[in-house]
């Protein structure tokens, strides 16, 4: 397994329990999850979380556009988080292919999640990666700590 998958996993973790806790910020519990992961695996699982700690309103308007009668706090907690980072990935980290951010979206949301969270996962990416995308150049660029080893 990867770094990243490793660090997508982590994000997983600290998001599910921020938004279990009803803390808003994924910074409440991210260090006690984080600190005994290696310094790659950490450093992108920390821009995941605190992406999506800071951009949480708009990645949630995006994906609540695309669920039919689900608003986002209706989801299943794991499908909701497993959504929030990879539309973070979509949206500002362009060096990831957005092919990728999908696979990795929903082989995680089949791992955690239950029997229908890929293909909810996979059908919602989709729409927002063929929608975004269609419109142009839409990325909002973040350097990748660690990217260029």
């Amino acid at each position: 397994m990867g770094f990243r998958r490793k660090s997508r996993e982590l994000a997983l973790q600290v998001l599910f329990q921020a938004d279990f806790c009803r803390s808003q910020d994924g910074q409440a519990v991210l260090f006690p999850i984080l600190d005994k992961s290696i310094s790659k695996v950490r450093s992108f699982a920390e821009l995941l979380v605190e992406g999506v700690s800071r951009h949480r309103d708009e990645i949630d308007r995006i994906i609540g556009r695309y669920t039919e009668h689900w608003s986002p706090e209706r989801m299943a907690l794991i499908d909701r988080c497993v959504l929030q980072f990879s539309t973070f990935e979509l949206l500002y980290l362009d060096e990831i292919p957005p092919k990728v951010t999908i696979n990795e979206a929903i082989e995680i949301a089949k791992k955690y999640g239950n029997e229908d969270s890929g293909a909810f996962v996979n059908g919602i990416l989709d729409h927002i990666h063929q929608d975004l995308f269609s419109l142009g150049p839409v990325h909002r660029k973040i350097e990748i700590p660690g990217d260029a080893d």
